[in-house]
């Protein structure tokens, strides 16, 4: 959240029972935002895909809703190969990927030719 807010005023605003609080670490008090946000991300993310990659999930249900106002803008890159759109992404975020996976090294990938990369820091150019 990027400040301190007492238990009980979470615990009131949530109204869904247990609430559990957890200070990431790895992530400097002076962080950005953006990087504090991104660092929050990527620990939810883990458990978001554990319950997925187990195969306990009812198709169609998801673990999460996006905040109001916090909804990402998507960007659509286009190139004649995934390398040219590669080098636009790269030029977009102002550096290499920290993270990639490709479909074409996942044997049981049943799915069109994917491609997926993150970034570890604030992009260099903001996207509007």
């Amino acid at each position: 959240m990027g400040r301190y807010v007492p238990r009980g005023q979470i615990d009131q605003a949530w109204g869904r029972g247990h609430v559990h609080i957890k200070r990431l670490s790895g992530v400097p008090a002076t962080a950005s935002a953006l990087r504090q946000g991104r660092e929050a991300a990527r620990y939810l993310s883990k458990y978001v895909t554990k319950g997925f990659a187990s195969g306990d999930r009812a198709l169609g249900l998801h673990r999460y809703e996006v905040a109001e106002g916090f909804q990402p803008k998507g960007v659509r890159l286009i190139g004649r190969t995934s390398g040219e759109v590669l080098g636009k992404a790269v030029a977009l975020m102002g550096g290499a990927p920290g993270a990639q996976w490709w479909s074409q090294n996942a044997p049981a990938w049943e799915g069109p030719p994917a491609y997926w990369f993150s970034w570890d820091r604030s992009p260099a150019v903001v996207a509007s």
